[in-house]
């Protein structure tokens, strides 16, 4: 199966289509007034649509098994042809198109067996995917801008700073805030110092960068202060976002409830302090990004630049 740990739960919405085709007026007439020899077509079929959602990861190895939250069947008659539209939703990390695939593929070959009786000339057509929304795909085109957001990451790292090791968690965010199309104004490695963070993001925020992100100096050691140094410089902090970061680690990593990651706005920047990990600083961005774009149209329409 594909590797979908990275991914977070978003509602996501599937619908998709099949033609049953018969070869007469009685066909049509027959199902309409519930006189198949075999029961209430409309009906059966739909419960076998049912349990068919269901039992998609039974029958396709790759798909995973998945909480469905709502399955639709409906039905529309075109002449001799009969439309069967099924919708199925999920709150989950991979969508449900093949399930609502495989869906109206069963309530299709249902009926074709509940009428095969009285019609030898009915036909299946074709199966197709009609529409689907969810998951950070659909955001990341809806959040991202066309005028450019520029970005300063920032990593604090004494260590680092001083040639003792390599840093690998600031690079890991500038690669991945490229596959945003977010330019990057500068990358910067500084020592671990209340005063000279403090600089940085006054300096940044002066010259219009739209996204701050210092990565490193949010532990619990006494020599870990990059939230204690931007805390007072923000004008609101934003606990959604901390909060989303810390819970998405939590699930995946038990000692991620010790992060002390901080992040909210200057003026019209946005301001973040990640863990300095590689792996706390990737999961990090993984549990934010693209959706967290959103906050610079709402900065926007709040009167912010």
């Amino acid at each position: 199966m594909v590797d979908i740990t990275e991914k977070s739960n978003t509602l996501r919405i599937a619908v998709a289509e099949a033609i049953v085709k018969v070869s007469s007026k009685a066909t049509i007439k027959a199902i309409e007034e519930n006189t198949v020899p075999k029961g209430n077509v409309f009906e059966m079929s739909k419960a076998a649509g049912l349990l068919a959602v269901k039992k998609t990861p039974d029958l396709l190895p790759d798909c995973h098994p998945i909480p469905i939250e709502y399955t639709g069947i409906t039905y529309r008659i075109d002449g001799l042809q009969i439309f069967i539209e099924m919708e199925v939703r999920t709150i989950y990390k991979t969508g449900v198109e093949v399930e609502a695939m495989h869906g109206a593929s069963v309530v299709a070959l249902n009926m074709y067996d509940m009428l095969k009786p009285i019609d030898k000339g009915i036909e299946i057509g074709t199966i197709r995917l009609v529409s689907k929304r969810g998951g950070k795909s659909d955001f990341k085109d809806k959040f991202l801008t066309k005028s450019s957001l520029k970005a300063a990451v920032i990593v604090c790292s004494d260590t680092i700073s001083a040639g003792q090791k390599e840093d690998k968690a600031g690079k890991l965010i500038v690669d991945k805030l490229k596959d945003y199309q977010i330019e990057i104004g500068a990358y910067e490695i500084i020592p671990d110092e209340k005063e000279v963070i403090q600089t940085k993001l006054i300096d940044f925020e002066a010259k219009g960068y739209h996204l701050i992100i210092y990565t490193g100096g949010t532990g619990l050691s006494i020599r870990d202060v990059t939230p204690e140094a931007i805390s007072p410089l923000l004008d609101r902090r934003i606990p959604g976002i901390e909060e989303t970061i810390r819970a998405y680690g939590q699930n995946r990593m038990p000692y991620a409830m010790l992060s002390r990651s901080v992040v909210g706005v200057k003026g019209g920047t946005l301001v973040m302090a990640l863990p300095g990990s590689t792996k706390g600083a990737k999961e990090s961005m993984d549990a934010i990004f693209p959706e967290v774009l959103h906050v610079f149209g709402v900065l926007k329409g709040g009167g912010h630049r």
